[in-house]
């Protein structure tokens, strides 16, 4: 059995995330957004600073791929800043994560939108259900409310 390099990566990524969600609400319980993110993209400094040592990089793009990895990387850290906020507002993190990690509904619509790719009935249904994932995610429990009294 045959198993390709992209899915082994995907899995590792799975894998680095799911743990990620708890480690960043660990930190959010105890330091501020701001601060979560700082060390968030200092890891991410030393990480870029290691690729540049171990890997050749080839430096020579055009403007066009060059803004769109800085936008690429400007959009995940503001999607990162904001899921910390949402840690630190009280959210919890088996409800934000996985709230926050259906970005790919995103990315589907854009490229059928976009990059004219198309989906399969199957790949369809899944879209469904994980939009019916989000609202179900999303939804609060009611909390009961308790009478204060006045005398």
């Amino acid at each position: 059995m045959h198993i390709s390099a992209w899915l082994i990566y995907a899995l590792i990524a799975l894998v680095f995330w799911g743990i990620t969600g708890v480690t960043q609400k660990l930190s959010t319980n105890a330091i501020s957004t701001e601060m979560s993110f700082v060390w968030f993209v200092i890891s991410m400094v030393v990480i870029a600073v290691i690729i540049l040592f171990v890997e050749p990089i080839q430096w020579h793009v055009s403007a066009k791929v060059f803004w769109l990895a800085v936008l690429g990387g400007v959009l995940n850290g503001l999607g990162a800043l904001t899921s910390f906020a949402a840690l630190e507002s009280g959210g919890k993190a088996s409800i934000v994560i996985p709230l926050c990690y259906l970005f790919p509904l995103v990315t589907v619509i854009l490229a059928l939108l976009f990059l004219h790719e198309s989906v399969t009935l199957h790949q369809a249904a899944g879209i469904v259900l994980a939009l019916i994932a989000a609202v179900l995610l999303a939804q609060e429990p009611q909390t009961a409310t308790k009478d204060i009294p006045l005398a």
